[in-house]
């Protein structure tokens, strides 16, 4: 793998969307099996900062649009199509203080589409907030088919 370049995806997404199975899309696939991206840093936090009972919320990265979530098991380390995870405390946070850069999984690797969920302790109309850090590699045509089929084989 090369490195070819740097990718900063930001935006929001809202609870409601995310529990009708409408996460936010960040559309990365170029047509090309020979280039990939990694997340290198997952930020989130609530776009209400003062109002109390809103603040707070967690979200996540998904390789493949995987329909309802619900609130329990939202964050789920054994579900390979997940790979990063991100929360902030609003009422004692600002941010970039929390969870650092997210936890992000070291191995992980987008050739298609990437998604963003969010859940918020208050009103889930409110908007959430997030911005991801990735870097763009140039990769073998076999890896990135191998990804891809690693990705399917999970949904």
């Amino acid at each position: 793998m090369k490195k070819i370049g740097s990718y900063t995806a930001r935006g929001i997404v809202t609870e409601v969307d995310t529990e009708a199975g409408r996460p936010q899309k960040i559309p990365l696939f170029d047509g090309s099996f020979k280039t990939a991206y990694r997340v290198i840093a997952f930020y989130v936090w609530g776009s209400d900062w003062g109002v109390s009972a809103g603040p707070d919320v967690i979200a996540k990265l998904s390789k493949n649009e995987i329909g309802v979530t619900t609130s329990l098991n939202f964050m789920r380390a054994d579900d390979d199509n997940q790979i990063a995870w991100a929360g902030s405390n609003g009422t004692t946070d600002s941010p970039g203080t929390h969870f650092d850069n997210g936890l992000i999984d070291p191995d992980n690797l987008i050739v298609e589409d990437l998604y963003v969920y969010a859940r918020t302790a208050g009103t889930n109309t409110r908007a959430i907030n997030y911005l991801i850090e990735m870097d763009k590699y140039s990769i073998s045509d076999w890896q990135g088919a191998l990804s891809m089929a690693r990705d399917r084989q999970q949904e």
